[in-house]
């Protein structure tokens, strides 16, 4: 009787112990629930390497946006949402960066007032290297860049005020929660 009772306490070990393991496994290998992500933005897989284009900047966290050919509303809403998503980044600000590209063909008017701007960084690039770095992605949106220069986000650039300002919502939440999560820059 002691012999069947000690065998059964192990049985019951193992059970306790090694099927929650196992069905856990089964459970991911056939993708038996829905796989939850918290980032409000397109997470980019792969991440874009942007070294090409951002390798003359600090070490930090960046926004990173092409100006385009003609700089309508929803250039302009990109622009005002980048710049209020940093100032309301609050005491991290120092660890964050807004980078517009200019290449041969962005708008000389929008070019010349970003110019003028202390708070944002201009960077002029040819439109070739731009073109190499996002050649498989949709330059009109704007992009999260981490501190190895690999571009891990996209929000799309909106022509609508309200939506623009949402969105703006999510890249402050994603970028909040990115700083948190990194030591880094």
């Amino acid at each position: 009787m002691k012999i069947k009772k000690h065998k059964l306490s192990i049985i019951m070990l193992v059970v306790v112990f090694v099927l929650p393991v196992v069905l856990a496994k089964v459970a991911l290998d056939n993708s038996w629930f829905n796989e939850a992500s918290t980032n409000r933005g397109r997470l980019l897989q792969p991440t874009i390497d942007a070294a090409p284009i951002l390798k003359d900047t600090e070490k930090k966290w960046h926004f990173v946006y092409v100006l385009p050919e003609s700089c309508e509303q929803d250039c302009e809403n990109a622009i005002y949402a980048i710049g209020q998503v940093k100032a309301a980044v609050g005491r991290e600000g120092e660890r964050v960066d807004a980078v517009f590209l200019a290449t041969e063909s962005s708008d000389p008017n929008t070019v010349a007032l970003l110019n003028s701007s202390s708070q944002l960084e201009l960077l002029h690039k040819d439109i070739s290297t731009v073109n190499k770095v996002f050649k498989d992605v949709d330059v009109n949106a704007i992009f999260i860049a981490d501190t190895l220069n690999n571009i891990v986000l996209s929000y799309p650039s909106r022509s609508d005020k309200e939506q623009a300002i949402m969105d703006s919502r999510d890249m402050l939440a994603d970028l909040r929660k990115l700083l948190k999560l990194s030591r880094i820059g």
